[in-house]
């Protein structure tokens, strides 16, 4: 009778790889994108605001908006550049967060600041350039940010959701326009967005795609998107 041997047992992960393997990285990039949020409410609660409180409001969920939606932008650079894939995992959420704070900012300008007064909203988005760019930037996102379920992937076609993405780089630019005429005398920290929002760009041009085998082609192709 033969001996029947056995096959080693697998080599267990190292602990500290396991963790790193389950960390919800989504959920991470919420909870820090709503930091910002919560200081606001805390100080509209506490009356901290400034002496300005609609334009502190303005600024700062417009400035926000900007920033999570340049880090959108980010993260596919940052993924060939560390080979990192599961960095992608926060796009969604961070592409997502930088609507929200679009929204609010959307929401205090005509509300608080013009108090729905339609003629007035309209006639700003005419008359005054930073704004219809603004505007423009804030139409981009919405189609974005309804179509970031990956359900509206299947409904749409891969290609055509990718195509519709594509937004985002457009939406981007407006935004750090926006910003600049915005400020009129110290354009310091627009002209910054602006050469980061260039670079990012530019990286994504002359950095290679990591090869992707067959089964992940699809998920590939969608992930340099918005969502």
């Amino acid at each position: 009778m033969t001996e029947k041997v056995l096959a080693p047992a697998p080599e267990p992960s190292p602990p500290a790889k396991r963790t790193r393997d389950r960390l919800p990285l989504a959920r991470i990039a919420l909870v820090l994108t709503l930091i910002p949020l919560g200081l606001i409410l805390y100080d509209i609660a506490n009356g901290t605001l400034g002496a300005d409180p609609v334009e502190a409001l303005r600024r700062r969920t417009g400035w926000w908006s900007l920033t999570l939606l340049i880090a959108t932008l980010a993260v596919t650079p940052l993924r060939r550049l560390t080979g990192w894939s599961r960095i992608i995992q926060v796009r969604k959420t961070v592409g997502l967060m930088s609507f929200v704070y679009a929204l609010l900012h959307f929401v205090v300008y005509i509300s608080i600041d013009q108090w729905f007064a339609l003629e007035y909203i309209i006639e700003d988005i005419v008359e005054r350039p930073f704004i219809t760019a603004g505007f423009i930037s804030f139409l981009m996102l919405i189609p974005l940010a309804i179509t970031s379920r990956r359900d509206s992937i299947r409904r749409m076609g891969g290609k055509r959701w990718q195509r519709l993405h594509r937004l985002i780089y457009p939406a981007a630019a407006l935004g750090v326009l926006h910003y600049f005429w915005l400020v009129k005398a110290d354009t310091t920290k627009p002209v910054i967005f602006g050469v980061v929002l260039a670079v990012l760009l530019l990286l994504r041009v002359v950095l290679p795609a990591p090869k992707a085998s067959k089964g992940a082609t699809r998920q590939q192709s969608t992930s340099d998107a918005l969502v």
